[in-house]
């Protein structure tokens, strides 16, 4: 299941408990018990909570604690972390690996002679994790963080950039290993015969901690297509569907909370509930868009599956030829923004990235001779790849020729340029060729984003926003383009049921800006790098796009304005809702409905507001 230096159940547990200060945990302010406290669970009730579900408590250990000396120290598994640490199976196999880490036990690369520079410690990770196999297991840990007052984090694989997978002295709940089947439904048929229920093609019923490539396998041999994510190792229940969703296939099918058709939920008292147009709608509505982790745990979903069909691509690139053409670069990179609206209105939808000296290559010159000033391969470039469902190759070409005769006569202004198109027979061998990369993870990035509509696709302001985005050369700056809206994602506006954030109905692009920093970097300069993000590159594009929003999975965690950017009008009914159903405030993380009511104390515990 994972590394064995990393499973230590109740047996090994050190339990601190520290009666030098009075418990804190009821009377005003309202605070979450902490592990120093007179008031933490005794190592009897923690014992007796691993009893309850069958010896799946863990007691969490940082993945690079064998880096470190002490009492896990062991240079061979090091060794190993080391080798695998941007692997994101590696990452979501552990309690508490992230796909971006913190910066509390960073790996040692003792092969090339590295030490540690810092202690390892927990810091804000989960101190234990119920390591759930079934929805009762979900609901012994809810019920045991309810009685006593523990601050609760819902994991699923650890794909989160916000950090709402993480809490200072928190018990977790891990869905990842809830493994009940993943079943193909030829006509959808409602659990509780929900009259109201709308679909009438297939579906799949999703029963646990699956990610997508475990569905697209099922989804292909039936040739059939399942909105799911680009990246096939992210978990199919989690936040990546309660906070929307997004996927090569969405533009054509809709956003990944708007398939979904029903689901089983574990609220706060520790109930498995269904949630559909028929049993609690409100809560339906909540888990289809309004965030994960914050109104129960999601344990299965029931979502339609969709007749597979042709699809063409294209893959298109340009770069300078060297660096004084990097003005035509940046007015070529406006055009292509300028075109993704008519683009996406054809039937257009896709993924690029673009930037200004990238660590690493975005474009690759492939057998072409320009010149001895010329390099190989390219670190400013922009390149995407689009895609148009039941269309050939040929067809393709011929919707985007326009855009393709505005950009030609930058070759002979210093770019770079190289299109190729490619017809496939099904989705499942489009998403085998083009999607379905595990990017490498393991590095901390600071990252920001906008919605972008039509009206700011084509602003006049918009060359001047993407210089302020991009910034100069020596930030390194990483550009995204998740070039998903229109479609059906404008027309599931409609759905009454879908809690999704309403800006996704008016975009074409959800736009992602996002810088690093090198290993071991001191706290002044890991914030000049938020700030820069924050108040500099996001806030130019909130001023481009003043009145859309952002994707809240891909997003600014450090935002002033989350409730409305990452929730719009919904954010009032979205907090009537978790009321009613979390009516203690037991689901908590950062920048999730109802984290408002919440301020972390020095420790990092939390403490309620007024």
């Amino acid at each position: 299941m994972f590394s064995q230096y990393l499973l230590f159940t109740i047996p090994a547990l050190l339990v601190i408990v520290s009666g030098a200060r009075d418990c804190k945990c009821v009377g005003p302010p309202p605070q979450k018990a902490g592990p120093t406290d007179s008031c933490w669970p005794s190592l009897r009730e923690w014992s007796s909570l691993n009893k309850t579900i069958a010896g799946k408590l863990i007691k969490n250990v940082q993945p690079a604690a064998p880096c470190y000396p002490g009492l896990y120290q062991d240079d061979a598994a090091c060794e190993y972390v080391d080798s695998q640490w941007t692997n994101q199976d590696f990452q979501s196999s552990t309690p508490i690996g992230l796909s971006y880490p913190t910066e509390s036990c960073p790996v040692v690369n003792t092969t090339a002679g590295q030490q540690p520079t810092q202690s390892c410690t927990l810091g804000d990770q989960p101190v234990y994790t119920v390591n759930a196999t079934d929805a009762g297991d979900v609901a012994h840990g809810i019920r045991f963080a309810q009685r006593n007052n523990l601050r609760l984090v819902i994991r699923d694989t650890g794909h989160d950039i916000l950090r709402r997978s993480t809490g200072y002295g928190s018990l977790q709940v891990w869905i990842k290993y809830i493994q009940k089947g993943i079943e193909f439904q030829q006509a959808f048929t409602p659990s509780d015969r929900c009259a109201k229920s709308k679909w009438k093609g297939s579906a799949f019923k999703i029963g646990g901690g699956y990610v997508w490539s475990d569905v697209f396998k099922e989804a292909a041999a039936r040739d059939v297509i399942v909105v799911g994510g680009g990246t096939p190792s992210v978990g199919c229940l989690g936040g990546w569907m309660q906070g929307g969703g997004h996927g090569p296939a969405v533009h054509d099918f809709g956003l990944g909370a708007d398939q979904v058709l029903e689901a089983q939920v574990v609220v706060s008292d520790g109930r498995i509930v269904t949630a559909s147009p028929c049993q609690n709608p409100e809560l339906f509505f909540a888990i289809r868009g309004g965030g994960g982790g914050t109104y129960g745990v999601v344990v299965s979903t029931t979502v339609k599956a969709h007749p597979t069909t042709q699809i063409a691509a294209q893959q298109l690139s340009f770069a300078p030829l060297n660096s004084s053409y990097t003005p035509n670069f940046m007015k070529a990179v406006e055009l292509i923004h300028n075109a993704y609206p008519d683009l996406a209105d054809k039937g257009f939808s896709g993924y690029g990235s673009w930037g200004l000296m990238s660590p690493t290559p975005l474009v690759y010159n492939y057998n072409y001779t320009l010149g001895e000033d010329v390099q190989a391969n390219f670190t400013t470039g922009f390149t995407h790849t689009v895609e148009v469902f039941g269309k050939t190759a040929q067809e393709a070409e011929t919707l985007f020729a326009p855009v393709a005769a505005n950009l030609a006569p930058f070759s002979s202004k210093g770019l770079f340029i190289n299109t190729t198109y490619a017809s496939f027979p099904t989705y499942a061998a489009f998403y085998a060729a083009l999607s379905g990369i595990k990017p490498p993870i393991g590095v901390s990035a600071a990252l920001g984003s906008r919605l972008l509509d039509r009206k700011a696709l084509t602003s006049p302001q918009l060359g001047q926003t993407l210089k302020k985005v991009v910034g100069s050369p020596d930030e390194f700056t990483s550009v995204n383009i998740i070039f998903v809206g229109g479609g059906q994602v404008a027309r599931d506006g409609a759905d009454e049921f879908s809690g999704v954030n309403p800006a996704w109905r008016t975009a074409y692009v959800h736009n992602i800006v996002a810088r690093g920093w090198a290993p071991g970097s001191d706290e002044a300069t890991r914030n000049a790098v938020y700030s820069d993000i924050t108040n500099v590159k996001t806030r130019a594009l909130k001023e481009l796009a003043p009145g859309t929003g952002a994707y809240m999975n891909e997003a600014d965690r450090f935002d002033p304005d989350y409730l409305q950017d990452f929730y719009g009008k919904h954010a009032k009914r979205l907090a009537a809702i978790k009321r009613k159903y979390d009516p203690l405030g037991l689901f908590y993380c950062p920048t999730c409905i109802g984290s408002d009511g919440w301020r972390s104390d020095e420790t990092g515990r939390l403490c309620k507001v007024g």
